[in-house]
This record gives structure tokens, sequence and C-alpha cells, in this order.
């Protein structure tokens, strides 16, 4: 097991911690980009309020609900539809990365993830539930978001997507959930990383740009 990650049981027997749940939401589909770029999967997570991408899902106590009932239960807030979740879609539980001046025992934050299957047309209802009855729609949550796992001839798609901002872990909880799950396969994830990697020295060199027309440095 990984630095810092445990088990179900052994994360609710931390009762000083604060837990955390979230769900990749994902599905199969037939159907295709401008006509001829298979898309194969759609993988859903979220704008945040912050703006940074994160995966639906939030703060759980455990010692008035269970970890699933509680992601339930946000899962109805920020999506306007209720996603049953299981324990057997539990994939892991790991501390958050310490931030600096958070680090006793008891404001540790452990986060447990989890990974459900679902239908086409279920992510369909999502989306548009979360648009328009959803509770947190506008305000914790900013709008739904399916990740492009495609690359274009530009290459676009995947490698721009990673290049975005993401809370905490999401970013490597999405990563590994597309290796595990044999979503992308590992070279394919390599060179949108890479180009993920393009796109970040870009993005700086652009802002250095900005702030020489503010006359200030960065």
């Amino acid at each position: 097991m990984a630095s810092g990650q445990m088990s179900r049981d052994e994360a609710l027997e931390c009762t000083r911690c604060r837990h955390a749940c979230h769900v990749m939401l994902y599905s199969e589909t037939a159907s295709q980009l401008f006509g001829r770029i298979p898309i194969r999967y759609i993988v859903l997570m979220q704008m945040r309020f912050d703006g940074l991408l994160g995966f639906p899902g939030g703060f759980v106590n455990p010692s008035e609900e269970t970890l699933e009932a509680g992601l339930t239960r946000e899962l109805l807030e920020e999506l306007g539809v209720a996603v049953p979740v299981s324990t057997e879609d539990h994939v892991e539980s790991c501390f958050s990365p310490p931030r600096s001046g958070t680090c006793s025992s008891s404001s540790r934050l452990i986060l447990h993830f989890y990974v459900k299957k679902i239908e086409e047309e279920q992510i369909r209802e999502i989306e548009k539930a979360a648009a328009s009855t959803a509770a947190d729609h506008g305000l914790e949550v900013l709008g739904m978001v399916r990740v492009p796992l495609y690359t274009t001839k530009s290459g676009g798609g995947l490698s721009c997507f990673l290049s975005h901002s993401f809370i905490g872990v999401a970013r490597s909880q999405l990563l590994n959930s597309l290796l595990r799950l044999h979503l992308v396969s590992p070279g394919d994830l390599r060179e949108a990383l890479r180009g993920s990697q393009r796109r970040h020295a870009e993005s700086a060199q652009n802002l250095q740009a900005v702030f020489k027309l503010t006359g200030e440095q960065p």
C-alpha cells in the first residue's frame, strides 16, 4: 500500500480526522468527435467555486452517516440526481497532503475516492440536472466537465485538459483511474503528460508577458 494510504476500515478508526468522499462517474459511449474521432468513454469532473477542477463529493461525518450515504447526499446537492454509491465502488482512502500549519492529528483530512460506472443515458441526465435543479449549481459547483480522453492532430484534448489546475490529489486520482480501468493506454497518457508540460511552459511565458504590460516583473 502506497505511503499515506489505508483501508476503508483503518480510515474510519481515525475518529479525530475529518473525512471527505469524492467519486469519478464514467460510462462507455459510441459517440465520435466530428464524426471521426472515437470518444470511447465519458468521464465526469466539475469546475469548482475556486476555479479548480475536481470530482463531485464533499465532507462526510462518519459518526452521523456512512461514508457512502454521505457521498450520495453530496451528489444529490451537487448533481441534482441521487446517485447511489456503495462500498464496492470504493477505490482508496488516504491522507490529504498536509498544508502548512495544519499538521496536527485533530485537523488531518482523509480522502476517500470512489469510481462508479454508469450508463451513458445516466450521464446525460446528471449533466442536465446539474445545470437546472442541483442546489449547488452556480455556487459551490460552476459546472460539470467531460474529460477529453482523445488527442487531436493539433495536440488538443487530454494534454490540454491536464494542463489545467486541479484541487488536491484530483489529478492523480484521475490519472490512476484512467490507467487502472484501461480507459487510456500508458503510452497515450505519457504523451498527453508531455504535451501538458509544454503547455505549462507556454502559459508561464504568456504570464510573464502580461506582467510586463502592467509595468511589473513577475
